[in-house]
């Protein structure tokens, strides 16, 4: 199963990881400077959650935890059954 989320399409994404040293200037140093750089992955928080989907199924999804905040998913709780079936 890929790591992606099912709603926004979110993946791992590469980045670095800059090593700096030195006092920055704005707190009275000579100015920071970068001394090592490595790779990385920028892994989305996924989360397990019990979804509905549009034919009113119930499935377990990866869905990041940025979706499930903003209210993109309905969670298939007992509570969001009965809401769904009252609304037909």
């Amino acid at each position: 199963m890929a790591r992606k989320c099912v709603v926004s399409g979110a993946g791992p994404k590469s980045g670095r990881f800059y090593k700096r040293r030195g006092m920055i200037r704005r707190k009275g140093g000579a100015g920071s400077k970068i001394v090592g750089k490595t790779l990385r992955v920028i892994r989305p928080n996924l989360q397990r959650v019990k979804i509905m989907d549009k034919n009113g199924t119930v499935r377990r999804v990866l869905v990041s935890a940025r979706m499930i905040k903003a209210g993109k998913i309905v969670k298939a709780g007992k509570a969001s059954v009965r809401r769904a079936a009252a609304a037909r």
